[in-house]
C-alpha cells in the first residue's frame, strides 16, 4: 500500500477492529454490483471511497432526466450516456487506487455465471424480480454470497443471502408476487433519499463481510421505514432445497412478465411505413403533457374501465415511461382477450 493510499485510508486504519490488515483485505476484494441506479450509486461511492479494489458495474441501461432526483452520482450532462460507463469513469476519479470494470449489458442466464465467477461478493441493486431470482441463483450455484436491497416509496429492505452457507433469497421469498402487483418506482414514485440509506446499508454489509468486523446481516432481513425513521429486524430459516440449484429457470415466466414486446425501432418503421396500428399511452396525464408521441392517452389504472377504446382489429402497441407499466397494460389486455396487444421495450425513453 503507497503513502498516498495509507493517507487517505487513514480513518481505517485507525479503527482497531479494521486496521491496516482490514484494509488490505478491502484492497485486494473484488464485489459485482447489479445495478447503477438508485441502490448501485450510492453503494458504488462508498464502496469506492473504502478502498475496495476491484469492482465490477453491471448496467445496460442509459442515465434519463428522471433519475437525477435519486441518482446522484450523474448529472444533466450524463443524461443519455450508458450508467456503467459513466460511473465508472466518475468513480475512478474519485478514487484512482481502484479498478473498475463496466459490463453494458443485462444479466442473462446466458452471462450470469461468467460474469459474477470473477467476484467474491455480489450485490444485487435490481429493480425487477426477474433479475433478484436469476442473481441469486447464480449465487446459489458459485457459491456467492449475496447483499439484498429493494426499496418502495418510503420503505426499503436489506438482507444478505448464501452468506457461509446461510439462507438464500428464494428461502424468503418462495414465489414472486404477481406481475399486476409488482409496482416500479417509474409508476408510484419513491422517496429521494431513501436508496441512498439503503444503498448505504449493502454497502455496510460488504465492508463487513470482507474485514470480518460486526455481524452480518445474514439469515435477517432488515426493514427501514423513513416515515416514521424506524427500523425492523426479522429472522428466516434456511430451506436445504434451495441449496440444489443446478440450472436456470425461466424467470420472465416464473415473474409472470413474459409478455411480447416490440423495440423502437420496429415501431418507428411501422410508423414510417404508414402501417394501421394504434398506439395506447399508459402513463398518468402529467407524463403525457410533459412528453408525448401523440398516442392514446389511458392511464394504467383507468385501462380496464376503457377496454371500449382499445382496437381488436389491428396491432395494438402499449407504451409508458421504460416499458414496466407497458407490460402490465398488455398482460391485462390479453387476459381480456386482446392477444394483438405488445409492449413497446423499454418505453418512450428509448423511442425518442
Amino acid at each position: 500500500m503507497t503513502t498516498e493510499e495509507l493517507k487517505r485510508y487513514n480513518r481505517h486504519i485507525i479503527l482497531p477492529e479494521i486496521g491496516l490488515e482490514g484494509q488490505l483485505k478491502l484492497k485486494n476484494a473484488r464485489v459485482l454490483v447489479i445495478g447503477a441506479g438508485g441502490l448501485g450509486c450510492p453503494l458504488l461511492q462508498y464502496l469506492t471511497a473504502a478502498g475496495v479494489g476491484t469492482i465490477g458495474i453491471v448496467d445496460d441501461d442509459k442515465v434519463d432526466a428522471s433519475n437525477l432526483q435519486r441518482q446522484i452520482l450523474y448529472n444533466l450532462q450524463d443524461v443519455g450516456v450508458p450508467k456503467a460507463i459513466v460511473a465508472a469513469q466518475k468513480l475512478k476519479a474519485q478514487n484512482p487506487y481502484c479498478e473498475f470494470k463496466a459490463y453494458e449489458v443485462r444479466l442473462t442466464k446466458v452471462n450470469a455465471l461468467e460474469i459474477l465467477a470473477d467476484y467474491d461478493i455480489v450485490v444485487d441493486g435490481s429493480d425487477n424480480f426477474p433479475t433478484r431470482y436469476l442473481v441469486n441463483d447464480a449465487c446459489v450455484m458459485l457459491n456467492k454470497p449475496l447483499v439484498f436491497g429493494s426499496v418502495f416509496k418510503f420503505e426499503g429492505q436489506v438482507a444478505v443471502f448464501n452468506f457461509n452457507d446461510s439462507a438464500t433469497y428464494r428461502c424468503l421469498f418462495p414465489l414472486p408476487p404477481q406481475a399486476e402487483e409488482v409496482p416500479n418506482c417509474s409508476d408510484i414514485g419513491v422517496l429521494g433519499v431513501l436508496p441512498g440509506i439503503i444503498g448505504l446499508l449493502q454497502a455496510n454489509e460488504v465492508i463487513k463481510m470482507i474485514t470480518g468486523v460486526g455481524e452480518v446481516l445474514s439469515g435477517q432481513l432488515l426493514r427501514f421505514d423513513a416515515l416514521c425513521m424506524s427500523f425492523e429486524v426479522f429472522s428466516f430459516g434456511l430451506d436445504a432445497a434451495n441449496k440444489k440449484l443446478s440450472s436456470f429457470a425461466d424467470y420472465d415466466q416464473f415473474c409472470g412478465v413474459g409478455v411480447k414486446e416490440i423495440s423502437a425501432e420496429e415501431l418507428k418503421e411501422k410508423i414510417r411505413a404508414g402501417e394501421n396500428i394504434q398506439i395506447i399511452d399508459v402513463r398518468e396525464p402529467a407524463e403525457y403533457e410533459v412528453k408525448n408521441i401523440g398516442a392514446l392517452s389511458i392511464p394504467l389504472r383507468e385501462l380496464i374501465e376503457n377496454l371500449d377504446k382499445v382496437a381488436r382489429d389491428i396491432p395494438v402497441i402499449v407504451h409508458c415511461q421504460g416499458g414496466s407499466r407497458s407490460k402490465k397494460a398488455v398482460a391485462l389486455l390479453v387476459e381480456k382477450g386482446f392477444n394483438n396487444a405488445r409492449s413497446l421495450k423499454g418505453g418512450i425513453a428509448e423511442f425518442i
